[in-house]
């Protein structure tokens, strides 16, 4: 798809204040390379004309800083520093930047195309996403920290949402520092920017703690005594919210014994001695603001087993649904705060992603707008 003309054109008018100043983009990197390193590619992808990539407010800031000094330092300068007449270049250049870049993003707002996931689109800050940790008894070998071959990622559960999550975050904010950490990891540092929390109650402690935090969130996970491996939904309204399952068609000789199927997790998937399979899960997508931070957001991408959660993080990631599940969020939630449950079908062990336009894989919807009307 084509950029925009608004794109198109603060992308030109960066190029043309670098060219002004005969800078390369390795020198222009270089400059703007006070407190957070900018590579060349990232100059580059802000200059492009076939596809621009939108730059943060504060790189705009920095921008006008540079290019309003004369003569254009090597570094950008304080603003404090400024003389008068430089002050007065730095605040029209940084209103002309700043106005080129909300008439993209009001572009994009009212057309989001599948170039970009505008969910994902941060404007600034840090990003972590808290993903959980397997229980060791579940553990394979190589995630020990005795092992000559540790790999830590072997500690990770929801690698699958994990790693669909984590490429399309650092795609979409390349400026951004983005990471991820187990829940023992997490710091009072960690929780004041943005978090996406990945996994259910169970696993991921954060996740648990912070849903108990989050009491505008009118949807509440619990255990049940019928499920060993999965915690269900519950809205305020008190109607739950199960996974399906069916007999396999499978035959099976031997049923697992009770302890093996304990530390394959799996314990749900046998009825007795008959085989069950997951035809469906149940997947939990939030937005909500950080309560330790409103400037910065929590996203939740949750479900009663694994597939529920990589449906919801599939649901902004999958490149066949995205652009129309982009369009339903900012249609339907025009605030940004939202809670949805959504169905997650499951086609030969794999977990489909959920259509919001079809409205059956919607189960619940929640935002403060519904509630104020």
């Amino acid at each position: 798809m084509a950029p925009s003309p608004e794109a198109v054109r603060l992308a030109r008018r960066l190029r043309d204040l670098r060219a002004s100043e005969r800078l390369t983009q390795k020198e222009l990197a270089r400059a703007l390379s006070a407190e957070v390193r900018i590579a060349v590619a990232t100059i580059s992808s802000w200059e492009s004309e076939t596809n621009p990539k939108l730059p943060p407010e504060e790189r705009l800031r920095s921008y006008a800083l540079l290019f309003g000094t004369n003569p254009v330092p090597s570094r950008v300068p304080r603003e404090q520093d400024l003389t008068p007449a430089d002050r007065e270049r730095f605040n029209t250049l940084h209103r002309e930047l700043v106005n080129l870049r909300d008439d993209i993003r009001h572009q994009q707002t009212s057309a989001p195309s599948s170039n970009s996931s505008y969910t994902f689109d941060f404007e600034s800050g840090r990003i972590t996403l808290i993903c959980p940790e397997v229980p060791e008894d579940g553990r394979s070998s190589l995630g020990q920290e005795d092992n000559p071959n540790f790999t830590k990622l072997y500690k990770y559960a929801d690698l699958d949402a994990l790693i669909e999550m984590w490429g399309h975050v650092r795609a979409s904010n390349p400026e951004l520092r983005v990471r991820h950490r187990l829940p023992s990891e997490v710091s009072a540092d960690h929780l004041s920017g943005h978090l996406i929390l990945i996994g259910g109650i169970a696993w991921n402690r954060v996740t648990s703690r912070l849903l108990r935090v989050l009491d505008n969130l009118p949807i509440r996970q619990l255990s049940v005594p019928d499920l060993a491996d999965g915690e269900i939904f519950r809205s305020r309204d008190g109607r739950e919210y199960r996974p399906v399952w069916e007999e396999s068609k499978d035959p099976e000789d031997d049923a697992p014994t009770r302890a093996e199927l304990e530390a394959d997790q799996a314990q749900d998937a046998w009825r007795g001695d008959t085989r069950r399979e997951l035809v469906e899960d149940v997947a939990l997508f939030a937005r909500l603001p950080n309560p330790f931070n409103h400037s910065r957001t929590i996203t939740i991408c949750n479900g009663v087993y694994s597939r529920g959660v990589l449906g919801a993080v599939r649901t902004l990631t999958d490149d066949s649904v995205r652009e129309r599940n982009e369009a339903y969020l900012a249609d339907r939630f025009p605030g940004g705060v939202f809670g949805l449950l959504m169905r997650v079908s499951v086609v030969n062990g794999e977990a489909v992603t959920p259509d919001l336009e079809i409205a059956d894989n919607r189960l619940f919807e929640w935002s403060p707008e519904d509630e104020a009307e």
